[in-house]
């Protein structure tokens, strides 16, 4: 099945929610809360979790719904020896506990990144990966941060040596026999330290290629997992399921006169649901929304650059690792490659447990989701670029109950 195609062109949310209207032709004649409109009950029902469509097969990733598959990703995402210092994973960011996030501003791995860390849960549902969209798919994304110095920090034979020595028979149970690996130098890899790098670029094409083989399919292994994390139901998604029913919403399902009244800004006066629709609330696109830079980082640019790295990227949907055919890669094919749009333009994060998750933004520049509320009332010119923000103005009361709905979006935090 072809993933769905979206172009990285905007999304007109409110044209979606009206056209919904005449399609589903709801009716105010229920016994919910009467007060809802027809088409504030349809904008609704579409951000519910109960409206997500069901997860299409990637095509780039032929393993992906193979339990194997998933049962040997779940071990590589929580192994430490997958890096330089055998002390990182990718569980030591993505912490299960905390809504697979770390919360904190920028991540920290072997080193300290210049970004915040994304959530992985409903990511499957989407066709960009990383606040720029450099990686195309869960299983290039995954790949990433395993050569990144300043994450994992380790190399492609390292990472092949250590599937040979510890998970061999499931390895090859999904994806076949390894390839001879006694005769590779411990450490070498296109993207590691110039030592490394001059030991990779020494190894016959041949021999590059199967290494390579062996780490995209750590990547496909790491997805298979990934593509499981699924959003958990709130107190938002009960309550829109029992309107949905004409029943009025139980002891666990209720929102308070402040949370519904900041649910009508949302879908309404704040114009929220521009870029945060749908029921994983987020659209899959790329917006400058006038976000500070931080002076002690290097310049961002966004999507301009993460559209240069994709097309770039040999483990793009159109590379020769991909199982995907040409005609399936629709997305990478006709993305928007320029423009002053993709200047500083970072991709919407799901509101999906959003309170659970301070700091906020790419780099963690906002300490609050009031500050964040506060950022979108103002609309503050961008650092580069063109912010598409127009000023809201919004009350102290209005953005209080702005801030107590999206605090409705979240289910608890667990222990680590």
């Amino acid at each position: 099945m072809t993933r769905r195609s979206r172009y990285d062109l905007p999304v007109a949310g409110l044209l979606v929610v009206a056209l919904l209207v005449v399609m589903f032709g709801f009716t105010s004649e229920r016994g919910g809360d009467a007060a809802w409109s027809d088409e504030e009950l349809v904008a609704l029902r579409s951000l519910s979790l109960a409206s997500l469509e069901p997860l299409a097969a990637d095509p780039s990733n032929r393993y992906g719904d193979d339990p194997r598959a998933a049962a040997l990703g779940e071990k590589l995402f929580f192994d430490e020896r997958l890096s330089s210092n055998g002390k990182v994973s990718c569980g030591s960011c993505h912490l299960p506990g905390r809504h697979f996030q770390d919360g904190v501003a920028l991540a920290q791995g072997v080193g300290t990144t210049t970004r915040r860390t994304m959530p992985i849960a409903g990511t499957a549902h989407g066709e960009w990966m990383f606040w720029d969209g450099r990686k195309d798919s869960q299983w290039s994304q995954a790949l990433g941060p395993l050569e990144s110095p300043v994450e994992h920090g380790g190399d492609r034979t390292q990472y092949a040596q250590l599937i040979a020595s510890a998970y061999r028979s499931e390895y090859e149970a999904v994806f076949g026999s390894l390839p001879e690996l006694g005769s590779l130098p411990r450490h070498a890899g296109p993207n590691a330290a110039p030592e490394q790098r001059a030991a990779w670029e020494q190894l016959p094409e041949a021999r590059r290629d199967q290494i390579n083989r062996v780490f995209a399919n750590i990547g496909k292994a790491i997805a298979a997992f990934e593509r499981r994390i699924g959003p958990e139901i709130t107190r938002f998604d009960r309550y829109v399921d029992a309107l949905g029913q004409g029943t009025a919403p139980d002891a666990g399902a209720e929102l308070t006169d402040e949370e519904i009244a900041g649910l009508r800004l949302f879908i309404g006066k704040a114009s929220c649901t521009n870029c945060h629709n749908g029921a994983l609330l987020a659209d899959d696109h790329f917006h400058n929304t006038g976000v500070p830079a931080v002076a002690s980082l290097p310049e961002d640019l966004g999507r301009a650059a993460g559209v240069k790295a994709v097309l770039a990227d040999e483990f793009n949907c159109l590379g020769r690792y991909s199982d995907a055919r040409p005609e399936e890669c629709g997305e990478l094919q006709f993305m928007a490659t320029e423009g002053e749009e993709l200047v500083r333009a970072f991709k919407t994060p799901s509101l999906r447990n959003v309170a659970a998750r301070a700091p906020y933004m790419h780099a963690g520049q906002l300490a609050t989701l009031e500050d964040v509320v506060r950022h979108y009332s103002a609309a503050p010119e961008a650092p580069a670029g063109h912010s598409e923000l127009a000023r809201l103005n919004l009350t102290p009361v209005e953005q209080s109950q702005l801030v107590a709905f999206l605090r409705a979006l979240s289910t608890p935090v667990t222990d680590d």
